[in-house]
């Protein structure tokens, strides 16, 4: 019977520092065996991105195909640690209800079917009063894209600590905010065939969050 596991990693300069497992309830049943490309969400599902965050006033623009050498600025993401890129990628700018750039939502994998989803959201300066206020549609966003290309079926298999995508978003933001502001990685294992991770990176001038969904 497959569990669900929260993992958590705050990332130092030179290497992880170890985090704590935190189970969650067992899934219903076994899945059957269906090859990842043939699975989960699709490029047609930014559709259903589109439409529930519109309820919100954010806006995300159709997607755009990028197929260049800048593919990897777009779809780059890492397993067991080492650097993985796909063969196609669609990517699509985030708005907020201001009319603002807010960040981008990227889908890539195969030209048939993707393998993972990338959301990046920006802040666009380091304060803690700058990420507070961005944190109402960073969590919109991020919820929404889960509903939208996993399941709505959060209660159902995480655990009480962490009873929606909310509350997880919150604990994870508020351990980056009290350690005073070092990189921090967290990821759900096994919802629904993916793994799930939370990012917040300090740049410079600005701080990123990512989530990260992947087919497994």
């Amino acid at each position: 019977m497959r569990t669900s596991s929260i993992i958590l990693i705050v990332v130092g300069t030179i290497a992880a520092v170890s985090a704590s497992v935190i189970l969650a309830s067992d899934s219903n049943s076994e899945p059957e065996s269906v090859p990842i490309y043939e699975s989960g969400f699709t490029y047609y599902d930014i559709e259903l991105v589109q439409t529930a965050l519109a309820e919100h006033g954010i806006i995300v623009s159709p997607p755009t195909a990028i197929t260049d050498d800048t593919i990897g600025q777009y779809c780059l993401y890492f397993d067991e640690g080492a650097p993985r890129s796909v063969g196609y990628c669609t990517t699509t700018e985030v708005r907020d209800s201001s009319g603002n750039a807010i960040g981008n939502i990227n889908l890539g994998g195969s030209i048939d079917s993707p393998i993972l989803a990338i959301v990046n959201l920006e802040t666009t300066t380091t304060t803690t009063a700058a990420l507070n206020a961005d944190r109402g549609n960073a969590f919109t966003i991020f919820e929404n894209v889960i509903e939208s290309l996993v399941c709505d079926c959060w209660g159902e298999q995480q655990s009480e600590r962490f009873p929606t995508p909310t509350s997880w978003f919150e604990a994870v933001d508020e351990f980056y905010l009290d350690s005073d502001k070092r990189d921090i990685k967290s990821t759900i294992e096994n919802l629904e065939d993916t793994r799930i991770s939370l990012e917040i990176t300090s740049k410079e001038n600005s701080v990123l969050r990512t989530l990260l969904i992947l087919k497994i």
